[in-house]
């Protein structure tokens, strides 16, 4: 059988490795396209949070993760044949280099035969920079190779000087100044997020303006999008009342999982625990990641959001909390600075904040419908006399997997979980 098909300009953004500048890069293509008047859809590859916020600002529309083993090939095509029927063009960040991990962002590229650029650092190389590239362009013969943009040139001169390591037969686009104005700044989990950057659309429209002197300033060539074969999700959530929190403390979620809650029935209603003294009239709550150790004073001294919470539990609805949503749940959490914050205390134990990663990767998440594909990452330690309900399996077996627990009806770890990977077993976190 075959399935409709459309085509639509792609290109797949990555490097040699992480601080390149593919995000900046990413968003300035697309904010000076969307400044010749184009609709830009961006994707992000990887499970990352941070990056589409900034590149949702860059183009105005929402952006989704791509990412081969949370949501499998299917749910991947899916979403970029949709893109494709409404977008002039389509941009793909990668993460970390070109063939890092499994799968790697080259296995997505080639799969969905999407042309890559190879953004490259150029601070402290000039004519070897040619020589990295050729090495992307050739590594895997298969793989669609588009070009080289030159990023953080110091000069005119070192311009110069990198064009004649560049081999002939690789297109290179131009390159970007070294200059700060183009720089996003960072903190412990990756960028800050895109609406605590007062001037990010500024540094981006800075960055768009040095995008025009390149050679992507024009639209690549159009890529053929497949749209896979179609698959309607349960209808197991109809008529519930889904609350979830959506504030600076909370806002790491990817945007397809509420696109399935909706789509499984759900009627969603969002809620600061920052800023309002009361929950929306819901059967069930989402507590989704963030920074809440960046706003302990806030979320202490909210007792009346603290109490409807309380009271939402003690009347035995369900409460879904992730990783920055988990560590709410506790007693308290204690900063890097030894500052600690009274949160809401349904689960015993407390969140310490450490100087370094403490937990990253892949995990299948059992939970009691089915297992969920996961991903973690954070920065903190989790003191508790509770017992485990379950442990998170990771995809290369290099270590324990995160502790999932279960109080009444309150789920908690430190997972994220894509909700496409198994609708069924979502749906149960959220079922009265």
């Amino acid at each position: 059988m075959t399935y409709p098909k459309t085509r639509c300009p792609a290109l797949f953004i990555t490097a040699p490795g992480s601080n390149h500048g593919k995000t900046t890069i990413t968003a300035a293509i697309a904010r000076y396209h969307v400044n010749q008047g184009c609709k830009v859809r961006v994707f992000k590859s990887g499970p990352d949070f941070l990056d589409p916020m900034i590149l949702e600002r860059a183009c105005g529309l929402p952006v989704y993760q791509l990412d081969l083993w949370l949501m499998g090939e299917s749910e991947c095509r899916r979403l970029l044949y949709e893109a494709a029927l409404e977008a002039d063009l389509i941009l793909i960040e990668g993460v970390m280099g070109l063939f890092d991990g499994e799968p790697c962002c080259a296995d997505l590229a080639e799969l969905l035969a999407v042309p890559v650029l190879a953004v490259i650092n150029a601070t402290g190389t000039a004519q070897t920079l040619g020589a990295i590239a050729y090495g992307l362009a050739n590594y895997r013969p298969k793989l669609l190779f588009s070009g080289i943009l030159a990023n953080n040139v110091a000069s005119q001169r070192h311009d110069e000087m990198i064009r004649q390591g560049i081999p002939s037969e690789l297109c290179y686009f131009g390159q970007i100044p070294r200059d700060s104005r183009f720089v996003l700044p960072e903190r412990h989990l990756g960028l800050v997020q895109a609406e605590e950057i007062n001037d990010l659309d500024t540094r981006i429209l800075a960055a768009a303006t040095a995008i025009a002197s390149t050679g992507l300033a024009c639209l690549p060539e159009a890529v053929e999008f497949i749209k896979p074969k179609p698959s309607t999700p349960p209808q197991l959530l109809c008529g519930i009342r889904i609350g979830i929190a959506r504030d600076p403390a909370f806002s790491f979620i990817y945007a397809a999982n509420l696109d399935l809650l909706r789509a499984m029935g759900a009627t969603l209603r969002f809620f600061s625990p920052l800023a309002d003294t009361k929950l929306p009239e819901v059967d069930s709550i989402y507590l989704p990641g963030g920074y809440p150790e960046l706003h302990l004073n806030v979320l202490q001294d909210n007792l009346t959001m603290k109490a409807a919470l309380q009271m939402h539990f003690r009347q035995g609805k369900p409460i879904y909390a992730e990783c920055g949503g988990f560590l709410y749940m506790l007693e308290s959490i204690i900063d890097k600075a030894g500052h600690s914050g009274e949160m809401i205390g349904l689960l015993p134990g407390h969140a310490i904040m450490q100087d370094r990663l403490t937990g990253l990767g892949y995990q299948s998440a059992p939970m009691s419908a089915g297992v969920l594909r996961s991903h973690t990452f954070h920065h903190s330690l989790i003191e508790t006399p509770l017992i485990p309900l379950a442990f998170g399996e990771r995809l290369h077996n290099t270590s324990a997997g995160e502790a999932i627990y279960r109080l009444k009806r309150l789920t908690a770890s430190y997972l994220h979980c894509y909700f496409a990977s198994n609708p069924e077993a979502a749906a149960e976190l959220f079922l009265p």
